[in-house]
């Protein structure tokens, strides 16, 4: 049995003590910057930014966003206590890289597209030293933010306000037999996911216990355009894994969860994708939920996932979103398959936003112009100014 031990947070405040006290977090700001500084020594400055629902701030160059969450020692996947500090989360911000970052709009139109602009954010804005190669550099800001987290997650409080107990154990027989198929990016720097602290390239496919990320055993390390970018916090929280969880037992059977990566090469994705469809197969399934992230040459992915499990006699639902242009006319896949019969479409991501200028930018506002999807002109010289977007 795992058991999600949850305390609420509605606001941050900086202090000499770090505690929590009337769903306020109040953080010790040296403390924090010594833990992530020891976590990533390539770090050459941190600052602790505070930034709440409504606010007019714009965060820049997001790399990740984690929900501190701590396990208690030992315990095997799924079974254990899970501290959970909802409403809050820590956001890492830094110097671009690559080109594909996003960004968090606490207020404005844009909020409305963030899941992030509604918690109270301990936002970080790093600096890495000059010098770094591109791949230290990356992992640095991924280290930085994942030991905020756990820093923000061990401040001590009161006791937890509600206990989720999320068990896996076997159905009832004649329910519908179902797995969930769970796609990550492994493509290499910018495009990289990990898995219980292993690159997302090594070790895929594989099963694993759906519970697997309520407790923390993926992390992010992609950098692609904000749609297609599942954050560490997006892991922690998979809503299809909670929905198949919710109605394991009622009105179907989760047999299992394939954790399987995207792979760069054709026959790299071609071995993947059958040692996927064996897996599933193995777990006696009848049904397949397939989520993805990444578009573009991760569409084949999808499709060859589709096109082997419904060949297998195993009947398939995949979500994705679409690139269809910003007129809505174009090709929305970058591939497709006459069985993939049964798609749910998460929008457009070329529809495009026109964002309000704000009061006050954490991050590398000059950086903004980078961002896939910027209109031309928008922020070009590193003004905070008004913005034409992409989702």
């Amino acid at each position: 049995m795992l058991e999600l031990l949850r305390t609420r947070v509605e606001r941050i405040e900086l202090g000499d003590e770090a505690r929590i006290v009337d769903r306020v977090l109040t953080l010790d700001a040296p403390a924090l910057e010594d833990a992530v500084r020891r976590a990533a020594p390539e770090l050459a400055r941190v600052r602790v930014h505070l930034a709440h629902p409504g606010d007019s701030i714009r965060l820049a160059c997001v790399k990740d966003v984690i929900e501190p969450r701590r396990k208690n020692a030992g315990g095997r996947v799924g079974e254990g206590q899970v501290r959970v500090l909802e409403g809050t989360a820590v956001a890492t911000c830094g110097r671009i890289v690559g080109f594909q970052e996003g960004i968090i709009d606490m207020s404005g139109p844009g909020a409305a597209y963030s899941p992030f602009s509604e918690l109270a954010l301990v936002a970080l804005e790093l600096d890495v030293a000059d010098g770094t190669p591109p791949h230290r550099h990356e992992a640095a800001l991924r280290a930085a933010g994942l030991a905020a987290a756990d820093h923000v997650a061990r401040i001590p409080g009161p006791e937890p306000e509600g206990v989720e107990h999320i068990a896996w154990a076997p159905a009832p027989s004649g329910l519908p037999r179902v797995a969930y198929l769970y796609l990550v990016l492994s493509q290499g720097l910018l495009h990289d996911t990990w898995i219980e602290g292993r690159n997302a390239s090594e070790g895929l496919p594989r099963s694993v216990d759906p519970r697997l990320p309520l407790e923390g055993g993926i992390a992010s390390g992609n950098c692609v355009s904000a749609c297609d970018k599942n954050t560490t916090w997006h892991h922690q929280n998979n809503a299809v894994v909670r929905e198949l969880l919710r109605l394991h037992g009622r009105e179907l059977e989760l047999v299992g969860c394939v954790l399987s990566n995207e792979p760069v090469r054709l026959a790299e994705k071609e071995r993947s994708a059958r040692e996927a469809v064996a897996l599933i197969r193995e777990m006696g399934a009848e049904g397949v939920v397939i989520s993805k992230e990444g578009f573009g040459n991760p569409d084949a992915d999808l499709m060859m996932l589709v096109r082997g499990l419904e060949h297998a006699g195993v009947r398939t639902v995949a979500i994705s979103d679409e690139f269809a242009g910003r007129d809505g006319a174009s090709q929305s896949l970058a591939d497709t398959t006459p069985e993939a019969d049964a798609v749910v479409s998460v929008g457009n991501a070329n529809e495009t936003l026109e964002l309000p200028a704000l009061e006050r930018c954490i991050g590398p506002r000059s950086q903004l112009p980078r961002l896939a999807g910027v209109g031309a002109g928008s922020g070009s010289d590193g003004d905070d100014v008004p913005m034409e977007v992409e989702l």
